[in-house]
């Protein structure tokens, strides 16, 4: 596989990744989801040294004394997160990426902490078009 590009939604922040990733998964924990504003967010971990970043210049928060996530200090996409348990490897938010579809999801983490009603998705119905249904 080759190397993947990704960025911010104003186009502020790009960088490269190149595979394979370390890992991929969901992540259900409340800090991870209260930073991206979702009910789970799907990450990748890669090497620092797989990593690049080509244009822009990410904001930080120390979301605690160990972890910092980076996001675009334009438009507000989070990016990153970075940690003193990520040892040399940067975590990559996979929605972040031009082609987010070559990094699946593996696993899920912090299930202990998932919403309740996340469980029942797959019960759902769909609706695959543009714009507001609200009678499906």
């Amino acid at each position: 596989m080759e190397a993947c590009e990704g960025g911010c939604l104003c186009g502020a922040i790009r960088f490269r990744v190149t595979p394979p990733a370390k890992w991929s998964n969901l992540c259900f924990c409340r800090d991870c989801c209260r930073a991206t504003v979702a009910p789970t967010v799907a990450f990748a971990r890669f090497p620092r040294a797989q990593f690049a970043l080509l244009v822009g210049n990410p904001a930080g928060f120390h979301s605690s004394a160990t972890v910092t996530r980076s996001f675009c200090a334009t438009c507000g996409t989070s990016l990153f997160v970075e940690g003193d348990h990520l040892a040399a490897d940067i975590v990559i938010a996979v929605a972040t990426l031009d082609d987010p579809e070559a990094f699946p999801v593996a696993m899920n983490v912090r299930t202990s902490e998932r919403i309740p009603w996340m469980r029942a998705l797959p019960d759902l119905p769909d609706w695959s078009g543009d714009g507001y249904k609200p009678n499906l």
